[in-house]
């Protein structure tokens, strides 16, 4: 089995990396996903969001209200700390569920955004990064996703550096252009760890 740690800024295009790898065999493993399903309805993850940031942060439905969380803990980094400390367990513990399932010649990739920020490199075999310039990064984030400039500058800066992220960087991926010149580089990527399996 070779563990990957896949990581980027937001906007940077990690999930299209991570979807093209999971069309060639990888079995992705993702935080963000299993960040959303620790905190549904009934389960302990949103029980103790809701104990730390009440009752508000509760859609009328009882699913927790994401974008009202996320204004809340990007503009205070002790909240959002405090809701690190609550998620992020829970994340890991199911990982290591997903991860021992795979198998033992599966290239088993961790999409982690927040790799660099919480110091998981040494968990892996070895860091894939994607990478874009914080502009790409922002046209996107304004341009595809909607977000207000403000709000995306702040989520940017939330985040590790640009220069933090390539420092732990075993591979990078460029994405700052055009979707057509991604996939030649991903499948590069994928030969290089299929090639660790054996």
């Amino acid at each position: 089995m070779v563990k990957v740690g896949l990581t980027g800024g937001i906007g940077a295009g990690k999930s299209e990396v991570s979807r093209l790898l999971a069309s060639y065999g990888a079995v992705i493993v993702d935080a963000d996903k299993i960040a959303r399903e620790v905190v549904e309805p009934g389960t302990p993850g949103l029980a103790a969001v809701t104990a730390e940031f009440g009752e508000d942060v509760l859609s009328a439905d009882g699913t927790l209200d994401r974008p009202r969380l996320g204004a809340i803990v990007f503009a205070d980094p002790q909240k959002l700390q405090a809701l690190n400390a609550i998620v992020h367990p829970l994340v890991g513990a199911r990982s290591a569920e997903l991860e021992a399932a795979a198998g033992p010649d599966a290239v088993v990739v961790h999409d982690v955004p927040l790799l660099t920020e919480n110091g998981l490199a040494p968990l892996y075999d070895l860091v894939v990064v994607v990478d874009a310039t914080p502009d790409t990064q922002l046209d996107r984030l304004v341009r595809l996703r909607g977000m207000a400039e403000s709000e995306a500058r702040a989520r940017m800066e939330a985040q590790a550096t640009r220069e933090k992220r390539l420092a732990i960087a075993d591979l990078v991926i460029d994405n700052d252009g055009p979707l057509e010149a991604l996939e030649p580089q991903v499948r590069k990527v994928w030969h290089n760890l299929r090639e660790r399996t054996g």
